[in-house]
């Protein structure tokens, strides 16, 4: 795009983080890059703080801009400056962070951020968006009244959408992102299908479940292998294995969030055996749901772990939110949920799996108690597929064996799957279970919303992360979702409409489970004329 010379690109992300990773990214290609920081952050370090907008005006040290260093280092002195100094500080400071921006290719900054008063004279024909799937609508907004001609939206409607901590506004629309409202209203997706992160055994599963099997791998089994790191893994060619655990959980101290202290346990000991294999403690990550178990893993590793304490603290403990976007050498997932009310709360999300399982390049672990997460259809398709692969284990770990229980069937409510058959009068037949397919954009389906509270789950409905249906047969009739939008072609991963002809009809799955049905059946309407 800033190759097209058809003036500057503004780049932006609904997150700070993506927003640093994409200035490193673009700095690495050559580019002229300025990140742009809101002033209440400019006091936060970063790993691009060399390419800040504020760094680099303090940073200025030629001739013509001597009075503004002047000023500079008299504010440093005595912390202060007499009205009129201030004044032609600030004017001189202003003309600084013009001149830099205006000399840059590219410009980063948060989608709130391009509302920032310094940008108010810049007009950007080109935008593109990151993680615009994160973003609520209103946010990806402000950087297209920038004056913008060609508008690219990157993202993945397979994992987590936009965070409305207000219930009300969630159930109003707010979840819903601009990206999915372009996929709504007919704009056809363009899928990047090639991955270059995972060893090809870990992205398998996602691939079948969450992009209708179309998931290429860029990189070899051998490729994802380190030298002189020897982990027993269960099936050598496959590094991941699913362990089971049946520990129970409990309330944290919050009250609020959960824990389980017997999956705290097996996590310390499994870094313990990384950490003595040769895997530095930057290539770790343990990713849970919840807050309470976050918190407990790392006071437990800290002071119960053989090792020195300082190579658990560098271990990263973060949420599944946390790591959306980013990845690790080896994650460890923590399921904690592991009762006899057999409600799992946050694990029922399709798009918070999907994150969990894709952020691993070498090796991913699973601890959780299976027989009550094979409970739920989704995570019982998972633990099929561990189980087909002699990667679902029991027992300590020097020496784990594979698991031979029988899994029970998952308890499938018939008005949010896609069901075959039934349209001449007979009786609707189920879906089989490990042909499930996801289809996002679905709202409130309450196969995934919360209960608030009820049945063991947790408080946490705001997101409106239900999927629009189950189907089988996801490449019959089916239309491409987006992880890419540029201007009204939205471009990404496809979006299989599920379930026969009963979940086509009704826009995915048996009843009416979006709000965006009547819409998509219209587009739906309108491409069957053609």
């Amino acid at each position: 795009m800033a190759k097209r010379k058809a003036g500057q690109v503004l780049v932006c992300a609904p997150s700070n983080v993506g927003v640093d990773q994409l200035t490193e990214k673009i700095h690495k290609s050559g580019l002229r890059v300025v990140r742009l920081c809101a002033k209440g952050r400019e006091a936060t370090v970063s790993s691009v703080d060399h390419l800040a907008l504020h760094v680099m005006v303090k940073n200025l040290d030629s001739p013509e801009w001597s009075e503004l260093r002047k000023y500079q280092l008299l504010r440093d002195e005595l912390g202060d400056l007499s009205v009129a100094d201030a004044r032609r500080f600030r004017q001189l400071k202003s003309a600084a962070e013009l001149a830099i921006l205006h000399a840059a290719d590219v410009i980063c900054t948060t989608c709130v951020g391009a509302g920032d008063p310094r940008l108010s004279e810049f007009r950007f024909r080109q935008i593109l968006i990151d993680e615009s799937t994160q973003a609520m609508e209103a946010e990806c907004l402000i950087p297209i009244v920038m004056g913008c001609k060609q508008i690219v939206l990157v993202g993945d409607h397979c994992q987590l959408g936009p965070v409305v901590m207000y219930k009300k506004a969630a159930k109003a629309g707010l979840t819903q992102s601009l990206f999915e409202r372009l996929v709504v209203l007919g704009n056809r997706p363009i899928r990047l299908q090639v991955q270059y992160r995972m060893h090809p055994s870990l992205s398998e599963w996602s691939s079948n479940i969450f992009y209708e099997g179309t998931l290429q791998n860029g990189v070899s089994g051998s490729e994802r292998q380190l030298p002189g790191i020897d982990i027993n893994w269960p099936n050598p060619s496959r590094p991941m294995y699913f362990l089971t655990s049946t520990g129970s959980e409990e309330l944290g101290i919050t009250g609020t969030s959960y824990l389980n202290r017997s999956e705290a346990a097996t996590v310390e000991k499994i870094v313990t055996n990384m950490l003595k294999a040769g895997v530095t403690p930057d290539q770790i990550g343990v990713v849970t749901p919840y807050e309470g178990q976050r918190a407990y893993l790392v006071l437990h590793m800290s002071r119960n772990g053989p090792l020195r304490s300082e190579l658990y603290k560098d271990i990263e403990v973060a949420s599944v939110d946390s790591f959306q976007g980013r990845e690790k050498d080896f994650i460890i997932v923590s399921c904690v949920r592991s009762n006899e009310q057999q409600g799992i709360g946050f694990l029922r999300d399709p798009r918070r799996l999907n994150v969990a399982l894709t952020r691993a390049k070498y090796g991913c672990i699973i601890i959780g108690n299976a027989r009550l997460l094979a409970k739920n259809a989704l995570w019982n398709s998972l633990l099929s597929h561990y189980m087909e692969r002699d990667c679902l284990v029991e027992g300590p770990l020097n020496n784990l064996q594979v698991s031979q229980m029988v899994l029970p069937h998952p308890k499938i409510n018939m008005r949010d799957v896609g069901m075959n058959g039934g349209s001449n009068g007979s009786q609707p037949v189920p879906i089989e279970v490990p042909r499930l397919s996801i289809t996002a954009l679905g709202q409130h389906n309450q196969m995934y919303s919360d209960n608030s509270g009820q049945d063991g789950t947790d408080s946490y409905g705001a997101r409106g992360m239900g999927y629009r249906s189950w189907g089988e047969n996801p490449e019959v009739q089916s239309y491409e979702t987006s992880s890419v939008a540029s201007s009204s072609v939205a471009m990404g991963s496809q979006y299989g409409s599920g379930g026969g002809q009963n979940s086509f009809r009704h826009g995915g799955g048996y009843g009416k489970d979006s709000r965006f049905d009547k819409r998509y059946d219209n587009v739906v309407s309108e491409q069957r004329a053609q």
